[in-house]
């Protein structure tokens, strides 16, 4: 696993950890928001009308509501990414992540409002007489590009385990082993049964299931939220200080963080806030496409509503929690992640200004850092490191009161360990000690800092299988139209089988390793849309004008 983990971080750093990819993702929301007049600001309020159905018609062809299509692609998207994916942003790239987050979701409105609208226009009837859509509809039979069609369902069915899967299960265990001590795998298998029966039912039980779902957990995340908010008051206006100030230094060391660049908080939060509203990624669509409408374009425009709903509310609510409370910066015990932990040589202590400065050069992949992976042995008696020449990294922090076990029964270890390029080659070690944490475990102790104290954490685990559960029945319906797209009908039932396995066995996996993937399966699905879209971009603006010539004249009859 090691290994496939050292694959998929070297793909991430050419796709969505590139310099590049961020700029792209952004320039592409700022080009429609400036070719299309600002369509997240002017048409918000005509959205909400949408949304209620205060234009439906009863002919109109599709499978459900535009309320349900909204909270199916909104399930989508509200899951790990509002709180383990704020908190994995902000663990890495400190408080102006933040900040990249809202502006992915500000210019993200407008990529959704294309992306949905384009890909509507040109959705199909299936086999079994449901809708079928997405970008690799237009893709086909707009476009004339059925390679580029192939390869975004392709991607997509990636994706679907990638952004919809896998960390959702991950997150989920992680959370409730913490909070309730219940075994990963158990929690995953219990789910996956769950799911299968979900999603056995077809988009009408998953639209049925996530309207009730989506309103339901957003409102438990909402109280627990505001009850660390308001306890740590006096933390806010700082928190918001912080987010603009860092946005033009970078984040300094404070605490147990050892600092983040500029550039690393830039790409790690237009990274995070992609995975959490998804905007550009092409998936949203998929469910759009199932929504009872004539109108491409106001199904476009009921799309605009998920960022902002998605990143700009629930994400900010959870950033202030985290940031308000201050444990970003605080070292807890935990067991350390192999993908997360780190042996460089020399000996560094955090109250030496000039070794943060060269461990906050090597983290953030500044030139001038003198900073090398150890190679060598550890004497190690009864669980402690008695020989030295060397310091343990994890989480991206300096590890304190480390006990070093073996095995399931988690025997203190005695002997020599051989490190080899920075990482331990004996397999059955486990490391815990005090370093910061990230992902959901982050989220899960900012919530136990407000009015509810402990009980905090209940509200994350609870909000979090919520959040979570949505967001995997969603993309497995993305998965399944992805599939009806490249081998019909037939593949959707194998899809599902596979799609429930791997949700089990994401549950008991390595979270970094997870989220590594889901950062490449993102990019892969990301790319081919945006071209695709930009590709229309015309024929965008002319569909826009076209129907509100339409919506004026019917409206004035």
């Amino acid at each position: 696993m090691e290994a496939f983990h050292d694959f998929l971080k070297l793909l991430d750093s050419f796709l969505g950890g590139n310099a590049l990819f961020p700029f792209i993702l952004l320039g592409t929301g700022l080009f429609f928001t400036i070719f299309l007049g600002f369509p997240q600001i002017r048409y918000f309020k005509h959205a909400w009308k949408v949304v209620t159905g205060k234009f439906d018609t009863e002919d109109s062809p599709g499978d459900t509501s535009h309320f349900r299509a909204l909270t199916t692609a909104l399930s989508g998207t509200v899951g790990t990414g509002n709180i383990s994916g704020v908190a994995f942003a902000i663990f890495l790239g400190g408080p102006a992540a933040l900040f990249w987050m809202w502006a992915t979701a500000f210019f993200g409105m407008t990529t959704k409002f294309v992306e949905v609208t384009l890909s509507h226009k040109y959705r199909d009837k299936t086999e079994d007489g449901t809708m079928a859509g997405g970008p690799m509809y237009y893709m086909d039979k707009r476009l004339n590009m059925k390679w580029l069609a192939v390869a975004f369902a392709i991607a997509t069915v990636i994706s679907s385990f990638g952004t919809g899967n896998l960390p959702q299960s991950n997150g989920i265990a992680t959370s409730i082993e913490e909070t309730f001590g219940f075994e990963p795998w158990i929690v995953g298998s219990v789910l996956g049964i769950l799911l299968a029966l979900v999603i056995l039912g077809g988009i009408h039980r998953i639209a049925a299931v996530t309207s009730k779902i989506v309103p339901f957990m957003a409102v438990i995340y909402l109280i627990g939220a505001l009850a660390v908010i308001f306890a740590n008051l006096g933390n806010i206006v700082p928190s918001f200080v912080s987010i603009f100030s860092d946005l033009f230094t970078g984040s300094a060391a404070t605490g147990g963080f050892l600092g983040a660049s500029i550039a690393y908080a830039f790409n790690r939060g237009v990274n995070r806030g992609l995975f959490s509203n998804e905007a550009g990624q092409g998936s949203a669509p998929i469910a759009h496409a199932a929504a009872k409408t004539k109108e491409p374009v106001s199904e476009g425009m009921v799309s605009i509503l998920e960022p902002f709903i998605d990143t700009i509310l629930i994400c900010t609510i959870t950033g202030l929690v985290i940031l308000s409370s201050g444990v970003w910066k605080e070292k807890h015990v935990n067991v350390f992640e192999r993908s997360s932990l780190e042996i460089v040589a020399g000996n560094y202590a955090e109250n030496d200004e000039q070794d943060r400065d060269n461990l906050y050069r090597y983290l953030n992949h500044i030139d001038g850092s003198s900073v090398e992976k150890y190679n060598g042995e550890i004497q190690v008696v009864s669980g402690v490191a008695v020989s030295g020449g060397f310091t343990i990294i994890h989480a991206r922090s300096l590890a304190e009161d480390v006990v070093f076990t073996v095995g399931t029964d988690e025997d203190l270890y005695t002997g020599t360990l051989k490190v080899v390029d920075g990482g331990f080659i004996k397999d059955n070690l486990v490391l815990t000690g005090k370093s910061l944490v990230h992902s959901a475990r982050l989220t899960t102790i900012a919530f136990t800092k407000g009015y509810f104290g402990e009980f905090g954490q209940y509200i994350v685990s609870i909000g979090l299988l919520l959040f979570a559960f949505s967001t995997a029945i969603a993309w497995s319906y993305y998965g399944d139209r992805a599939m009806t797209y490249l081998l019909g009908a037939r593949s959707i039932m194998p899809y599902r089988v596979v799609y429930v396995a791997g949700f089990v066995w994401a549950s008991f996996s390595d979270t970094e390793l997870v989220w590594t993937l889901a950062s490449v399966a993102i990019v892969v699905m990301t790319l081919p849309n945006l071209f695709g879209i930009l590709m229309l971009s015309k024929e965008m603006k002319s569909s826009v004008k076209d129907y509100w010539v339409r919506f004026n004249k019917e409206n004035k009859s």
